[in-house]
């Protein structure tokens, strides 16, 4: 694949590119360089009205996964060369599903419906359906509250699948590392990523030395509590003693217990919530969800 690097020069020669031949207003303008790893480009074209995005050549199906997650209508401004010279080009995503980017290059994207809100609390019917029984969108949001991501945040999650695919969506600069144990769920999972066409997460099966090699240090993990917990905990506070914990379960007893353990790992500020949603029914009757116990702590 072609490779250029886009430094502090060449973006600027690409933004004086589109400011003179283009009327549009470059005053807000989001810039992301995909050469990177790591990087979402659906995510971060849905939440800005404005994208400068730098890419290599080879990628064949951009626009048609533009298109594919619902934003057929976004504008593209572009060049045929990899110099933001000569003559400029636009078109819509959903007549340009047929093309790829045949240069290393930069193009605009306007999104005129773009909302600059966090996606909080996905409903679950946008989630891929598959071995994996979701959390409600409800406690996910009081999930994801307490978690309180930041977008340069680097993530493990460990059994929750949904907060996984909404901690990557918020993180766009940082990374999630998503522990599953069961192959089924790996699958699902993986499915979810590509639905959602995330590049920040990493799937592995287990937390140990050798799964955890490659990965960065996490300042944030959210876990569902199981038999491993306190393996997973040791470790992960071994590795960085500051991390955030974050802990869902549905058993008392582990509700009970995992203050201590946190409290024992040298973790401190910890907080014990439990939280009930019901929903009225076609009966008019309410209808309890599943309560379970949140369990936060931080480091002293």
């Amino acid at each position: 694949m072609e490779k250029q690097i886009f430094t502090n020069d060449v973006i600027l020669a690409w933004l004086q590119y589109y400011a003179k031949n283009t009327e549009i207003d470059l005053e807000h303008v989001k810039i992301i360089d995909i050469t990177k790893k790591n990087k979402n480009v659906i995510p971060t074209v849905e939440s800005h009205k404005t994208t400068l995005v730098f890419t290599n050549a080879g990628i064949d199906d951009i626009f048609y996964r533009l298109w594919n997650a619902g934003l057929g209508e976004c504008e593209v401004w572009y060049n045929e060369g990899s110099d933001p010279s000569g003559e400029i080009l636009h078109n819509y995503v959903k007549d340009m599903i047929d093309r790829g980017i045949n240069a290393s290059a930069g193009m605009l994207i306007l999104n005129p419906n773009a909302r600059n809100t966090a996606k909080i609390g996905l409903s679950n019917e946008l989630l891929q359906r598959g071995s994996i029984q979701y959390v409600g969108s409800e406690i996910r949001s009081i999930i994801l509250s307490k978690m309180a991501v930041a977008p340069q945040d680097d993530i493990c999650v460990i059994g929750g699948e949904s907060i996984a695919i909404e901690a990557a969506l918020i993180a766009a600069e940082g990374s999630v590392i998503a522990v599953e144990y069961s192959r089924a769920d790996r699958s699902t999972l993986e499915d979810n990523v590509a639905h959602f066409d995330l590049h920040n997460i990493k799937i592995i099966d287990h937390v140990d030395e050798e799964t955890m090699a490659d990965c960065p240090v996490p300042s944030l993990v959210f876990l569902v509590a199981s038999a491993s917990t306190d393996q997973e905990l040791t470790y992960l506070t071994r590795i960085n003693p500051d991390i955030t914990v974050v802990i869902y379960t549905l058993d008392f007893r582990s509700a009970a217990i995992l203050p201590d353990t946190l409290r024992n790992l040298g973790l401190a500020d910890i907080d014990t919530i439990q939280v009930s949603v019901a929903k009225l029914g076609s009966n008019n009757t309410f209808k309890s969800a599943p309560s379970p116990w949140i369990i936060t702590a931080r480091s002293r």
